[in-house]
């Protein structure tokens, strides 16, 4: 999706020597979605950002919950012609489901979406299989399915 972008927190520098950079982000995007918060990372004050920290593992019903408002988040602003950045901290599981989640809501399938991102951003995206099975179940499912869970547990 054009104005879509996915990262993380640090990424191998340009110059060759492997040296690793921080990903720190000023006012290059016009939305933030962060899934794991580190201080300093920005982005400015003036730049909407929302934070919602998630595990790379097994999400509960009300993560599951955060994840769709922040797919949907990305999605209107796109609508709105704005540049988003979803990031976790490398940039590959969590910022990928949410990315993959706002595909799927501009009508992609899951496969396509997994695709895209693994095909645009690493191969080594999305290599979390439990997202990755999310993701083909579709989350507002998985969502009713782990609060019904915590309700008979």
């Amino acid at each position: 999706m054009p104005g879509l972008w996915m990262g993380g927190h640090e990424y191998a520098g340009r110059d060759g020597t492997g040296e690793v950079e921080l990903a720190v982000v000023r006012d290059e995007f016009d939305l933030v979605l962060t899934l794991l918060r580190l201080p300093g990372y920005g982005p400015d004050a003036d730049v909407e950002h929302h934070v919602w920290p998630i595990p790379d593992g097994p999400l509960d019903g009300t993560q599951l919950a955060g994840v769709m408002r922040l797919a949907q988040a990305a999605c209107d602003a796109l609508e709105d012609g704005k540049k988003v950045l979803v990031r976790c901290y490398s940039g590959y599981n969590r910022s990928g489901l949410v990315v993959a989640h706002a595909l799927i809501r501009d009508g992609h399938s899951a496969e396509e979406a997994i695709r895209l991102i693994r095909t645009r951003r690493s191969p080594h995206a999305l290599h979390n299989e439990l997202f990755v099975d999310y993701l083909h179940t579709g989350l507002p499912t998985v969502r009713l399915l782990e609060e019904l869970e915590e309700v008979t547990d």
